[in-house]
């Protein structure tokens, strides 16, 4: 408390709660017989599954609009497993009860700055909701959350810092879908749709090597290692990348050259390239399978192939377990899948035509994760006014 204070007096920031700058509208769920798949109606968002990278898109629309969003408000996850999660209203969208839609009274030039606090206060969020198994956010619980308000002026500078390099995180993830979309058409045009009953048929495991080697960080307690691990949200996102040393659980060993593919729900496909030196100790978690190409020259071929929908579609079908996030693949089951092709000049010629795309996707991967740590490094300390802001 002491330290609050004294920041109170050095900052001449208040404390505050979120309702006195943010209204909270909590979403209410319209009668199923006034919603469909047609576009009849006002779009209809019931939680995560129809977000993306930063604008949802609507699988069901609604006649029986109760609550709604308006453009640029934060749609905020309030119920279940994937409780606050969060993207923008890029029009105005009917809510169902698993999201708020949360909006600054000043306008939408503070909005980043909303999420700022959504960001900055989640842990406190997530640790006082309610639920036996999954946590649930009521209207009270974020009215009433305790944060630290600057004046409106440098509300507004904060929002103009973090949305330019939120803009910029979002352009790169852009590029790199629209980059992989392009490898996906040449992939499908050249293997799929042009192929021929006499191209020979391989299996994944005759051009890749399933890398197995375990690490035991715990047996080296004072190593640092970079840990690769599935991220808390599935948005098809990259894997979280942390550093370390406190790692507990057995790991894999994460070579270059390597192919990262979880096994966990393979209807939602995660599969992340390793296509540069990592550093000495790089690990992951032992829910990927790590898939090395044997032929370097064939990365982008090899990596382009498991992403695509045919493999999608052939792991969806052997996974077992129960539904959802809990459904599983087995290590031969990505090992064993077939595919045609004229020639192996063939896979390489499509390799060697999509490297420069292929490298500027890493670039961008490189350039989002060293902009992501200057966000994290810095909404700390323009959250609590240990980085000031000259007006």
């Amino acid at each position: 408390m002491k330290t609050l204070q004294r920041l109170l007096l050095m900052s001449e920031w208040r404390e505050g709660s979120l309702t006195e700058i943010a209204d909270i509208i909590m979403g209410q769920s319209p009668k199923g017989e006034f919603c469909s798949s047609e576009r009849d109606g006002t779009p209809l968002l019931n939680g995560p599954t129809e977000f993306g990278i930063k604008f949802p898109t609507p699988i069901q629309y609604t006649t029986q609009v109760k609550k709604v969003s308006n453009i640029n408000d934060i749609l905020f996850c309030v119920r279940g497993s994937t409780t606050g999660r969060m993207n923008w209203a890029n029009i105005e969208y009917a809510i169902g009860r698993g999201l708020a839609s949360i909006r600054h009274k000043h306008g939408e030039e503070y909005r980043y700055f909303i999420k700022a606090v959504l960001d900055f206060n989640l842990p406190i969020l997530l640790s006082s909701a309610t639920g036996s198994t999954f946590p649930n956010v009521s209207r009270s619980q974020l009215e009433e959350l305790r944060i630290l308000l600057p004046s409106l002026e440098e509300q507004k500078a904060i929002a103009e810092i973090l949305s330019l390099l939120d803009d910029k995180i979002n352009l790169l993830h852009h590029q790199n879908k629209t980059l992989e979309e392009l490898a996906q058409t040449v992939f499908r045009q050249w293997f799929i749709e042009e192929a021929k009953d006499n191209w020979e048929k391989y299996k994944i495991r005759d051009f890749t090597t399933h890398k197995k080697d375990s690490i035991k960080p715990a047996q080296n307690p004072n190593d640092e290692f970079l840990h690769f691990s599935l991220p808390a949200f599935d948005a098809n996102k990259e894997p979280n990348i942390t550093i370390g040393s406190d790692i507990k659980s057995n790991k894999y060993q994460v070579e270059p050259f390597s192919i990262l593919m979880s096994k966990l729900n393979p209807k939602t496909p995660r599969v992340w390239d390793i296509y540069f030196e990592p550093k000495e100790n790089s690990i992951c978690s032992t829910e990927f399978q790590v898939v090395q190409p044997n032929d370097k020259s064939l990365f982008p071929f090899i990596s382009t192939l498991l992403k695509s929908d045919k493999v999608t579609g052939e792991l969806s079908m052997s996974a077992s377990g129960t539904s959802g996030s809990h459904q599983r693949v087995k290590p031969e089951d990505i090992f064993n899948i077939s595919f045609v092709t004229p020639s192996i000049d063939k896979m390489k010629e499509f390799s060697e035509l999509l490297e420069p795309n292929y490298l500027k996707q890493i670039k961008n991967q490189n350039q989002i994760q060293t902009l992501e740590n200057m966000r994290d490094t810095l909404l700390p300390k323009l959250m609590s006014g240990e980085i000031r802001i000259n007006i």
